[in-house]
């Protein structure tokens, strides 16, 4: 179950490869029980989700640590240099977002980007009130929005962005 958590939550590309680390370790002990007991669909089972968990710790734990260790190192750097201050652009899902008076809107999930101009069209927010069990997104176009390091902030009062229609499931506009 830990193991199920710690690769569910995807909190960052170091405990899901743990999870996968953990999920290994499960499935190696009942190759042993299945052994010892001569249960040899108990052994196939495991081998082969020891050779599924072993591609996840590869590509969590080696891979998606690597990329996402370069984006922060980047980010890190430019905030001490003359270059202007940078950000991982898988970064934004998951930042907070907060109004003009720093009151929290919700957390970005999603933003659109321009294939032409490479410029972000608008930023999908997700608000609730039950801690995501009532869960709303809302658009908010980038000229609305102030980008900063660790967070987003609306140009906008709360009241405008709940007067927001809410985006359809799986749905979204071509434009905010």
């Amino acid at each position: 179950m830990v193991a199920a958590m710690m690769t569910a939550a995807n909190l960052s590309a170091r405990v899901t490869g743990w999870g996968f680390v953990v999920f290994t370790g499960g499935s190696i002990c009942w190759k042993l029980v299945g052994l010892g007991s001569g249960q040899t669909n108990l052994v196939w089972t495991n081998a082969f989700l020891t050779l599924v968990n072993i591609v996840g710790i590869w590509r969590w734990l080696g891979r998606q640590r690597v990329y996402e260790e370069g984006g922060k190192s980047a980010s890190e750097a430019s905030r001490g240099s003359p270059a202007p201050t940078l950000f991982a652009a898988t970064a934004i899902g998951g930042m907070p977002v907060e109004d003009l008076q720093g009151q929290p809107l919700g957390k970005a999930v999603e933003a659109l980007i321009e294939c032409t101009s490479g410029t972000v069209s608008y930023v999908v927010v997700a608000s609730s009130r039950l801690g995501s069990v009532d869960e709303s997104l809302r658009a908010i176009p980038r000229e609305e929005m102030s980008f900063s390091c660790d967070r987003l902030v609306a140009l906008i009062q709360h009241q405008e962005f709940m007067r927001r229609p809410e985006l359809e499931s799986g749905n979204w506009p071509a434009q905010a």
